[in-house]
């Protein structure tokens, strides 16, 4: 007679099975789903903003402007246009990785107050 035929083995060993499966799918396939939303939020943001064109055009003149006047115009408000992308794009990374490590922690934290009650 196999140990493993009994329903008691099948019960542990399914049992760390779907241990171990919560923990991948909490971690690798959650880790996954932040990174892709996190790049489908950069770039959708970067559909307005349109930081990597504005640093392609930075010295051109604004809307073909060739004045000394257009000229100034056109450094001064690609300027301000990258600095608020940039910063644009500073919160968001900051707003997922807070994301990314609560995700991380939240299971972390759920052991340790469960372990701290008893």
């Amino acid at each position: 007679m196999d140990l493993s035929d009994f329903s008691i083995v099948y019960l542990a060993k399914r049992f760390f099975y779907r241990i171990f499966d919560f923990f991948h799918h909490w971690y690798i396939d959650g880790s996954r789903a932040i990174g892709r939303r996190f790049m489908a939020t950069i770039e959708a943001a970067d559909r307005s903003l349109a930081l990597k064109v504005t640093v392609r055009h930075f010295f051109e003149p604004l809307y073909k402007d060739y004045t000394i006047i257009g000229r100034i115009l056109g450094i001064i408000f690609r300027t301000c246009r990258v600095i608020i992308g940039l910063i644009t794009y500073l919160f968001i990374a900051a707003f997922f990785i807070a994301v990314y490590f609560a995700w991380i922690a939240i299971p972390l934290l759920i052991f340790y107050y469960a372990a701290k009650t008893y």
